[in-house]
């Protein structure tokens, strides 16, 4: 073993083990991994960074983009409205409609996305149809993740292994060369899920421990906040007249929480989510939250008058058109937890004012400023739309889980749905028919979103995960580095030496498991980009199609059904689920093993 041989392997062992341990994030991993082999000598500076120029980095950035667009202009929740509408109460129906449009969603949009937008679809489906949700989460969370076995987009891992396999001179795959296999699994894993998976997970019950996507008076209404509301008008002569909100103190001096004005512009009445900064002027209407007692000190202390609450339908239409609630719930690896609201600064931070937190499923509505947030709370949040949107920007520190009915009627890009839809036909389109190459197809559809405003033109980078992206481009060297140095060839080598007399079937199904174990360690991205090459080469030196290796790396990435730490769709159903790591050990294993099955199967039919 050469020199060179030697640190592309302590690199990537050392890698391996820091990704394993996650005791420094895996994007600065990536960074490290491409300093070390440029300050080694084993590749050159163009080597090292030529993974920020790749054209994996600009599909996954266009997909983002996609995927936010699809979001954006409502599309998503009006399939979550359909499968309501189709699904009925029969529960093998529901799980059956959940697992299969979960699996088409997914198949465009990355799975952590197509989880966030269909648990609360989900939650609510087993509300509404006096279901066990138990019994859901889980298959909703199996159809994400077959969803990635579907396209050539629909996983980081297949553009990885695509482009790996064009590297070393042979054709890509197509976008749709990994739908029969998806198609196949998508299949066992709902048959396996409706005979066996839900009976392993719960019970079937009719006590549906949470409820989801409530109107806004709903929400209010189960953190007990309904009877604090109190609306109050600024009198001529009031000493608030031409004060900012935050010199008023409202929270420190009164224990209330303004959420909302209502003030005359330009002729007519508009309602407004008050910011630290609004001034207040004669006349308007304040909707506060917080003990009526406190609220008739305000009253007295400032001249104030009392009104009645909005009660008619267009009056409280015309409120939540400006305002809105929404739950979110902190991620495993949020970076708030551990921090106090006040600590945080969390309405400056934020734009949003924190009305209540549920602690283990116990609404905690006063007193929580300086309490310690945890993972798994959820914090019910209010403000003007238009930030509660924003907080989908945020999924390493939350996801939000709960948005209220209210929202569909001001959902702000509907009506570019038609739009979104017909750029993403003709993309698809044109990826089947290989009339561009990919990179210029997945950046042409994102431009026109861009351009067609199916997307906040002040957020397109902030929908992009750049953890991802660095991490994507900062272990591609390292890919380069085993083929440079014949690392990878090595491997392969040894892998023919052990394996070779065997045939090709066990050498697959070894593959399939050494990927699909490495994926419950590490994320899907990195283990496609350090398997792919060894297997392509051990297919070569075996004279055999490399075509079956590198489908097979590609559904193994995706197939890590048994640990919450393989997947990030796996990890958002555990807290509202319930689940523990044996309940995903009792349904990911057998799913794993009916996977490599078909898999290796298919890939002998298919290729060999």
């Amino acid at each position: 073993m050469n020199h060179d041989i030697f640190i592309v392997f302590t690199t990537l062992l050392t890698a391996a083990l820091m990704f394993v341990t996650n005791g420094i994030r895996n994007d600065l991993v990536a960074l490290l991994v491409m300093l070390t082999l440029m300050l080694s000598g084993v590749l050159t500076v163009h080597e090292s960074l030529a993974g920020f120029s790749d054209p994996i980095v600009m599909i996954v950035i266009s997909m983002f983009i996609i995927g936010e667009a699809v979001v954006y202009t409502g599309i998503a929740r009006k399939v979550g409205e359909l499968i309501i509408r189709g699904g009925g109460t029969n529960e093998t129906r529901l799980m059956i409609i959940l697992m299969v449009a979960a699996g088409l969603l997914g198949s465009f949009v990355s799975s952590t996305a197509t989880i966030a937008i269909f648990i609360p679809v989900t939650m609510t489906v087993a509300e509404k149809a006096g279901l066990n949700h138990r019994r859901l989460l889980m298959p909703l969370s199996v159809g994400a993740m077959v969803s990635g076995m579907m396209t050539l987009i629909a996983t980081t891992p297949n553009i990885v292994i695509t482009d790996v396999l064009a590297d070393k001179g042979f054709d890509s795959f197509s976008f749709f060369s990994f739908t029969p296999f998806g198609l196949l699994i998508m299949f066992i894993a709902i048959l396996f899920m409706v005979l066996f998976g839900k009976n392993i997970l719960a019970r079937k019950s009719t006590d549906v421990l949470a409820k989801h996507d409530r109107t806004i008076q709903d929400m209010a209404r189960e953190y007990g906040l309904e009877n604090q509301l109190t609306r109050l008008r600024i009198s001529a002569g009031s000493p608030l007249i031409n004060r900012a909100v935050a010199r008023v103190q409202l929270m420190k001096n009164y224990g209330l929480k303004l959420i909302a004005i209502q003030r005359m512009d330009m002729g007519r009445k508009v309602v407004q989510h008050p910011l630290p900064e609004t001034i207040l002027n004669q006349g308007d209407i304040m909707l506060a939250i917080g003990d009526p007692k406190n609220a008739a000190r305000l009253v007295t202390d400032y001249s104030l008058k009392k009104l009645q609450l909005v009660t008619t339908e267009r009056r409280r239409k015309r409120l939540f058109q400006a305002i809105g609630l929404v739950e979110v719930m902190l991620t495993p690896d949020s970076r708030l937890i551990g921090q106090s609201l006040k600590e945080l600064q969390f309405q400056s931070r934020f734009n949003c004012l924190v009305l209540g937190i549920r602690r283990k499923r116990q609404p905690i509505t006063s007193d929580f400023e300086d309490l310690p947030l945890q993972f798994g709370d959820v914090l019910l949040l209010n403000a003007g739309w238009d930030d509660l949107v924003k907080l989908r920007n945020y999924h390493d520190n939350f996801l939000l889980l709960t948005m209220p009915r209210d929202y569909s009627e001001v959902i702000p890009g509907l009506k570019r749905a038609p739009l979104v839809l017909a750029i993403i036909g003709v993309m698809v389109v044109m990826m089947v028919l290989k009339l561009l190459p990919t990179v210029t197809v997945a950046l042409l559809a994102a431009l026109t979103l861009i351009l067609g405003k199916c997307i906040r033109l002040n957020g397109v980078y902030q929908v992009i995960n750049w953890q991802t992206v660095v991490l994507i481009a900062g272990i591609l060297p390292l890919v380069t580095a085993l083929n440079k140095t014949g690392a990878a060839h090595l491997i392969s080598l040894g892998l023919v030496q052990v394996m070779g007399n065997f045939g090709p079937i066990p050498i697959l199904a070894l593959l399939f498991m050494v990927t699909s174990v490495t994926g419950l360690f590490l994320s899907n991205t990195p283990t496609a980009v350090l398997i792919t090459p060894i297997a392509i080469d051990t297919a070569i030196t075996l004279g055999i199609s490399p075509y079956a290796f590198a489908m097979t790396v590609a559904i193994a990435c995706s197939a890590g059904f048994s640990s919450p730490l393989s997947a990030p769709a796996n990890m958002l159903v555990q807290e509202p689920g319930g689940y523990s790591f044996l309940d995903y050990i009792k349904v990911g294993i057998p799913l794993q093993l009916l996977a490599l099955i078909v898999t290796v199967g298919l890939a002998w039919f298919v290729y060999l």
